[in-house]
């Protein structure tokens, strides 16, 4: 069964109307800007908000490794959960629960009136979905699309193409992050070249997919009009047929969670200025993109 973090209702950034986002667990990037580092492991994990803890230590008396405490030992944790359930305080809480596509189904139709009166959906994301289990991932989408639900999938595109191409029937399309056209850069602050993300993007726009492009901008990154030309020469070069793209100014929300999981800080990154994003939406509209926004 798939690893989720979380399933959050009511969204509308995540394609089209009203959407149910799902959040797998595990993403094969470890973006350094990255709000939602909860998502970044393929395993189980303890989050715990030290900064509130009474100093009980209920945890500490139930804990078979011995890891719990008012500041948790994680690298000795076992995520096994007995703490989250003796804590009094609900400070505690492990991120990934495992969850059946039956189960994932029944949660994702209770929405679906919303879905149709708004022309809304399900969106798939992570972390990584495209990483998840796929026989799981599949069959969700296809039990989706055989009962009228629009599915989205929101990727890094790092992964198989045989991965997408598993389930490219059944959805109606991906909004799909580009970080940067650099290799050098985008491998520096991800962990991972583009290679493999470049070339399922061209596959995916040469098979047909509907895409949204999605470019984080991160002024210490790639927030310059240089990156946003790399990007744009790609995009034309490589024929990419986008429905959409979105510039999405970088933002520090979740800074606190990388505490609350026993991890370093991510570094302080910014956002270009509302001048600077007036002038890369500037840049694809003179490259003949018409559909384009900040934000969402």
């Amino acid at each position: 069964m798939p690893l989720v973090t979380g399933i959050q209702k009511y969204c509308i950034h995540d394609g089209d109307g009203i959407r149910t986002t799902v959040f797998f667990k595990g993403c094969p990037l470890s973006c350094a800007w990255c709000h939602n580092p909860e998502t970044q492991r393929f395993e189980q994990e303890l989050m715990q908000d030290e900064e509130r803890c009474s100093g009980c230590l209920r945890c500490a008396q139930i804990c078979p490794v011995h890891a719990a405490g008012r500041h948790t030992d994680h690298a000795r944790c076992l995520a096994c959960g007995q703490c989250v359930d003796a804590c009094l305080s609900d400070l505690r809480r492990i991120a990934g629960q495992m969850r059946s596509v039956d189960a994932l189904f029944d949660v994702l139709c209770q929405d679906q009136p919303f879905y149709e009166g708004s022309g809304g959906g399900v969106t798939l994301s992570g972390g990584e979905v495209m990483c998840a289990d796929m026989d799981e991932v599949s069959a969700l989408t296809r039990r989706l699309y055989d009962a009228g639900i629009s599915v989205m999938i929101d990727t890094c595109g790092y992964a198989p193409y045989a991965h997408f191409q598993r389930v490219l029937p059944y959805v109606d399309g991906f909004l799909y992050d580009i970080k940067s056209a650099d290799p050098l850069v985008h491998a520096r602050y991800t962990g991972k070249d583009n290679g493999l993300i470049l070339e399922n993007l061209e596959r995916l726009s040469h098979d047909g997919a509907r895409i949204i492009l999605r470019i984080p901008l991160i002024q210490e990154v790639n927030g310059t009009p240089a990156e946003m030309k790399k990007i744009i020469c790609f995009l034309q070069d490589k024929q990419i047929k986008a429905s959409r793209v979105h510039l999405l100014p970088y933002h520090d929300t979740g800074m606190g969670k990388y505490r609350q999981l026993g991890r370093l800080e991510s570094p302080r990154f910014h956002a270009p200025d509302a001048q600077q994003m007036q002038d890369f939406l500037v840049l694809f509209k003179e490259a003949g993109y018409t559909k384009i926004k900040i934000g969402g």
